[in-house]
């Protein structure tokens, strides 16, 4: 295969000149949007389109039919017709051997061409084929985010669908309501009031995620009046990672500096006794556990086990960094689903700029998400999650949030919504 770069003001300009002068056998592997040089000295540019183009090689003894004769154009990537012409020539020429020669050579390069491709759409420099400017700065604006490929392919569908061609004119109307789309594929869990007493809640999740350091914020904030200084519910921390080095330690700590009563345990009869023993009068149970790999199913499964002890009302919440990567995310999500978790915690969200990648897998997976943290500070930088919060935190969006507000409205302005 040989690839091969051409500049032009458009799209349509562009592929005539790649045809013309590479012929109607090449496939259009990619566009984006470039400044073309031009006027006196260069010191004037115009937009342009540059295509990145991929050309099938040509090997010794094998010519298409009629390749420097004039045919009708063929869509790029139309590998049936290819096929068709090929067979001909091979069934023509009468020999079985230069026939499994051909069909070796064109299945090696459907395979390669799609290979190509595909790694380009997971890199994000596939281009859609639209040379309208307004639908390629969307795009890249969605790139820049680090959404996934496939939120960003059913985001500029739905543009395509919904918005007029004259629409596209008006880029800043077109952002806007791309930035109302994103608004409304994000689920905030709604947990509602609660009557059971004492209420538990688990941590799972990765190791890494910063599961311990979320306990403790839940603890402070559902537990302490921040503003007075006391007590006003009874928490109870359990931590089951005895394995971790410092992880009991970590735990005790901040449950000697709130004043909690804190136990670890690594089995399934002791955890039940101890949540039997400490249910009276106790309004929350908060239970860290082992950070664990995604992929290590023997482990999950032992955890998961251990957990049955917490009791069928137990609320399982999903613990992960905004810094993990769309396709790591999506691995996680799946692979503790056997959890049951009812929504996602999302922390480190002061160390990234983008978290596209979260909204999209987030969106993929049907997962709501219920609290967002930042940075170490107990009681600290523990918030509810909520629409707003994860729209203003894109980049390149000129965001107008009275609007969004409106749209999506804050229950509340404190940090964790209160409940009964």
């Amino acid at each position: 295969m040989q690839c091969f770069t051409v500049q032009a003001p458009s799209y349509a300009e562009a592929e005539r000149k790649a045809r013309a002068q590479y012929g109607d056998n090449l496939n259009i592997l990619m566009h984006e949007s470039v400044k073309i040089p031009g006027g006196f000295l260069n010191l004037f540019s115009q937009e342009g389109v540059k295509l990145t183009v991929m050309i099938p090689s040509r090997k010794s003894g094998f010519q298409y039919p009629d390749a420097q004769k004039e045919k009708p154009r063929q869509a790029p990537g139309d590998f049936a017709v290819e096929k068709e012409k090929v067979l001909a020539a091979a069934n023509n020429a009468g020999k079985d051997s230069a026939m499994e020669k051909v069909l070796a050579l064109m299945t090696a390069q459907n395979a390669e061409f799609k290979m190509i491709k595909e790694k380009l759409e997971n890199a994000g420099l596939a281009g859609s084929g639209e040379e309208h400017p307004t639908l390629n700065r969307i795009d890249d604006i969605l790139i820049l985010n680090d959404f996934p490929a496939s939120y960003r392919k059913a985001m500029l569908e739905k543009v395509r669908k919904e918005i007029s061609l004259d629409g596209l004119n008006n880029y800043q109307t077109v952002q806007d309501k791309v930035l109302e789309w994103i608004g409304e594929s994000i689920k905030i869990y709604d947990a509602g009031k609660f009557n059971v007493r004492p209420r538990i809640i688990i941590l799972v999740g990765p190791t890494g995620v910063g599961k311990t350091t979320t306990v403790a914020k839940l603890a402070a904030n559902f537990g302490i009046d921040s503003k007075k200084r006391v007590h006003k519910r009874k928490v109870v921390l359990i931590t089951i990672d005895a394995y971790r080095i410092g992880a009991k330690e970590q735990v005790e700590k901040y449950s000697d500096y709130m004043q909690f009563p804190c136990f670890s345990t690594v089995d399934y009869d002791e955890l039940k006794r101890i949540i039997a023993t400490n249910s009276e009068g106790v309004d929350l149970i908060l239970i860290d556990t082992i950070g664990k790999n995604p992929r290590d199913m023997e482990e999950l499964g032992k955890m998961k086990k251990l957990l049955d002890a917490c009791g069928t009302l137990a609320e399982v919440y999903l613990v992960a960094a905004a810094t993990t990567k769309s396709s790591d995310l999506k691995e996680i999500l799946q692979q503790f689903e056997s959890f049951n978790y009812r929504s996602v915690i999302i922390t480190k969200m002061d160390e990234t700029i983008r978290t596209g990648n979260v909204i999209g897998v987030l969106s993929e997976k049907n997962k709501s998400v219920s609290y967002i943290t930042n940075g170490q500070k107990v009681p600290a930088e523990i918030k509810e999650a909520s629409v707003i919060k994860f729209l203003t935190n894109l980049e390149g969006f000129k965001v107008n949030r009275d609007k969004l507000e409106e749209k999506f409205p804050e229950k509340g302005k404190g940090q964790m919504q209160e409940w009964i």
